[in-house]
């Protein structure tokens, strides 16, 4: 990591649960652009998900250390668990400062998410103050560019992987190989998550 500012991507997801298109998105980006490490943002509601069935935030939490145990560019962030909900996006950015007031901060962001930015609570300050680093999704037509400044688009390898797709997966008993780590796997074997 760079020793004065390091450059860090936030990559927020209720992660329910974590998966393997999340795992390669997120060392993708630590690897492949200029950050210096990406932090994986645990939400425990997204204001645009309200009433979707979640595991308790925890143990998301738990998965996604799981997941990036022994790679020293990602790591995961429980920010927003001590936070009012539903959380916004400029609320935990300003916490982070708080904690971290020599990390530079990147909103890494779906581009399908990108259209409704500015409907996003302060996001004219988003758009003014963070670089944004665009990754392709599945499906989805190439976007204008909110702002060119701190807009860039990054060529991240596309992966149409969903967590709603894992959950039905395991609620059916079909196999979750390969599209979770295997300790994710483990783990949601041993505490029967999504098993009716």
């Amino acid at each position: 990591m760079s020793a004065v500012a390091p450059k860090v991507g936030l990559l927020f997801g209720s992660f329910n649960p974590i998966h393997t298109g999340h795992l390669i998105l997120a060392h993708f980006m630590a690897t492949h652009t200029d950050l210096d490490a990406v932090w994986l943002v645990v939400s425990p509601q997204s204001p645009f998900k309200v009433g979707q069935e979640l595991l308790p935030e925890r143990a998301r939490y738990e998965l996604v250390e799981a997941a990036i145990a022994g790679n020293d560019q990602l790591r995961v962030s429980d920010v927003e668990f001590s936070m009012s909900k539903p959380n916004y996006t400029i609320d935990t950015l300003e916490e982070l400062h708080q904690h971290y007031p020599h990390h530079r901060f990147v909103l890494l962001m779906g581009e399908d998410n990108l259209p409704g930015l500015p409907r996003w609570k302060a996001a004219d300050r988003i758009i003014a103050e963070y670089e944004i680093y665009v990754y392709p999704r599945p499906g989805i037509e190439a976007t204008t560019i909110v702002s060119p400044a701190n807009v860039r688009i990054v060529d991240a390898p596309l992966l149409d992987i969903s967590a709603t797709f894992v959950r039905d997966c395991v609620r059916a008993g079909k196999s979750i190989r390969y599209l979770v780590p295997a300790e994710v796997e483990k783990r949601i074997q041993e505490k029967h998550y999504w098993q009716e």
